[in-house]
């Protein structure tokens, strides 16, 4: 039988910022590392300063050797829980699944006649307040 994994939202996770109750999220995985601040070999400042936010970068150019990363699963008690794209229907999000969101408007056909059309009314308009100036 597969263990069920916890879901955490980052806003709650990153409500555990302090010693004495300390989360890291890294590659999506939600670690509590409150007991191992005293151990860190760079030091709990580090830990503490990765809470809060996706600390995936920050640990990956720490260089950490496979040892460290084994020791990493004693401490995971979750997962960070994929956003809903559709919790504002009015709102279409990028997402990694979702890439043609960003160049929809790029492909409108509206945009091929909206933009010419725009530049020739503001190039009349200019014109023409230019002329009336000239009398």
């Amino acid at each position: 039988m597969p263990t069920l994994t916890k879901l955490y939202s980052m806003r709650e996770a990153a409500q555990h910022n302090k010693r004495e109750d300390c989360w890291v999220v890294i590659d999506g995985k939600v670690y509590d590392v409150t007991t191992y601040l005293d151990e860190h070999p760079g030091g709990d400042d580090v830990l503490l300063s990765a809470t809060g936010k996706d600390a995936t970068e920050e640990f990956e150019d720490a260089g950490h050797s496979d040892t460290a990363r084994k020791l990493m699963e004693d401490y995971c008690i979750g997962e960070i829980e994929k956003p809903t794209i559709n919790v504002i229907p009015e709102l279409e999000i990028f997402t990694k699944d979702n890439p043609q969101s960003s160049t929809k408007f790029l492909d409108s056909p509206l945009l091929y006649w909206v933009l010419p059309a725009t530049i020739v009314c503001i190039s009349a308009v200019a014109a023409t307040v230019v002329y009336s100036r000239r009398k």
